[in-house]
C-alpha cells in the first residue's frame, strides 16, 4: 500500500492523521518508479464503517455493460466492478458478490487474463455462498492484484492505472452518495483526500501516448482535476452537506462517462 506518510493503510482517511501533500519531486518519483500505490476500495468503505454501520445496499447501481472493446474503457470498469464487489461484501449479500463476480470474469476475460482471476472468482463464489466475508475482502483484494499484475506480465501497465482508477472513482461516488445523505460532520471529513488524487492525476498524464490520447481516457482529465479540487479542503476545514453533494455528482457525472456504451 502507499508507503509514505499519513498515506498508508487506512490513515489515508482518518481524521486525525490527514495526508500531507506530496511535494513535486516526490509525486514525480512515485509515478517513475511506483513507489506508492492507492488503498483498496475496501479501505476506503472501512473508514467509514468504523464510524457506524452504513447501508450499502443503498449505494448499488444498476449492472454495467460487459461488451466493452475499447481496452482502457475495459480496465477502468474493471476497477469500478472490484469497488461494487467490496460494496456487496460489506453489505454482507452473498448473490450481489456472486453477481460482480460473474461481471469481473467476463471483463477479465475481453482482456486476456482470466485464467488466474477465474481461479480466485470461484474462491469468491464459494465464500460467499458461505457467508464468509472476512474470508471474502481478502479474496477480492487478491483478485485485484491478480489482475494488476497479470496486466503487468502482459506489458500493459497502463491498464493497472485505469484499474486503480475506476476502483477508486467508484468507491469515491459510493461513499460521498452515502455522507451527502447521512451527513455528518466527521465523516464529511473522511474525504479529504489531496495527496491519492494527485497521484492518480500524475499516473494519468505519465501513461503512454496511445493510451493517453483514448477519447475516453482524455475526458477523465478535467473532472479529475475538479475532484481535486473538492478533496483537497484543508485540515481543519468541515466539508458542508452541498459541498459532499457536489463531489458525489461529479464521481457519479465520472462513472456515467466510464460506463457509457456509445
Amino acid at each position: 500500500m502507499i508507503g509514505l506518510l499519513a498515506l498508508t493503510g487506512l490513515r489515508a482517511w482518518a481524521v486525525e492523521a490527514p495526508p500531507a501533500e506530496l511535494s513535486p519531486d516526490t509525486l514525480a518519483q512515485a509515478v517513475k518508479d511506483d513507489t506508492f500505490s492507492v488503498p483498496t476500495p475496501g479501505e476506503l468503505l472501512a473508514a467509514l464503517n468504523k464510524e457506524g454501520k452504513p447501508n450499502w445496499q443503498a449505494q448499488y447501481r444498476p449492472p454495467i455493460p460487459t461488451t466493452y472493446t475499447s481496452r482502457p474503457q475495459i480496465a477502468l470498469n474493471l476497477g469500478g466492478l472490484i469497488a461494487d464487489g467490496y460494496l456487496a461484501v460489506e453489505a454482507e449479500d452473498s448473490q450481489q458478490v456472486k453477481n460482480i463476480g460473474k461481471d469481473i470474469m467476463t471483463l477479465a476475460r475481453t482482456l486476456g487474463i482470466a485464467e488466474d482471476v477465474l481461479r480466485r472468482g470461484k474462491s469468491i463464489e464459494d465464500f460467499a455462498e458461505n457467508n464468509e466475508w472476512s474470508t471474502l475482502k481478502e479474496e477480492l483484494e487478491a483478485t485485484q492484484n491478480e489482475v494488476k499484475l497479470a496486466m503487468d506480465q502482459e506489458h500493459d501497465e497502463e491498464l493497472t492505472t485505469l484499474v486503480t482508477l475506476g476502483g477508486w472513482i467508484r468507491g469515491t461516488e459510493a461513499v460521498s452518495g452515502w455522507i451527502a445523505n447521512n451527513y455528518t460532520g466527521p465523516e464529511a471529513k473522511l474525504l479529504r483526500q489531496p495527496a491519492i488524487v494527485a497521484l492518480l492525476r500524475a499516473k494519468l498524464e505519465a501513461l503512454p501516448p496511445k493510451t493517453k490520447d483514448d477519447p475516453l481516457v482524455k475526458a477523465l482529465g478535467g473532472p479529475l482535476k475538479d475532484l481535486q479540487t473538492m478533496v483537497s479542503f484543508p485540515p481543519d476545514q468541515t466539508p458542508s452537506q452541498a459541498d459532499v453533494k457536489k463531489l458525489h455528482d461529479t464521481a457519479a457525472d465520472l462513472i456515467t462517462t466510464i460506463t457509457s456504451n456509445k
